[in-house]
């Protein structure tokens, strides 16, 4: 009996670590007033964005929103994409896990009122 838990566990393993998907880190900087990304491609997946505040002046924060969207309406923001905590000056802070599928969104910043950026995916 032993032995049959055993095996089914090591494939209850197996079977969820092949479902598992890797988690990707995207890593932006800001300085006062945008990003020094202009633009960002990436494939298709999961996501944890690395927000860092480089001597802003003031907290920064990131907004991810699909392309065609009213970016200014909070409704349409991808609310996994906020940060967990404004990023302070000298700080960085992440993001939740978000999942990216192929299309193109547009990433900005409201409190340090950076431009509104490309993030394709393909």
């Amino acid at each position: 009996m032993k032995k049959l838990i055993a095996i089914f566990s090591l494939l209850l393993v197996i079977t969820f670590s092949s479902q598992a998907q890797e988690v990707k880190t995207v890593s932006l900087e800001q300085t006062k007033g945008e990003f020094t990304q202009k633009g960002i491609t990436l494939s298709e997946g999961s996501y944890v964005f690395n927000i860092s505040n480089n001597n802003v002046g003031t907290d920064v924060g990131f907004v991810l929103v699909p392309e065609g969207k009213d970016a200014s309406d909070a409704k349409n923001h991808i609310k996994s994409a906020y940060v967990t905590k404004v990023v302070a000056d000298g700080k960085t802070e992440s993001s939740q896990t978000v999942a990216l599928e192929k299309g193109t969104y547009k990433y900005f910043c409201p409190l340090n009122k950076t431009p509104q950026y490309t993030l394709v995916v393909e």
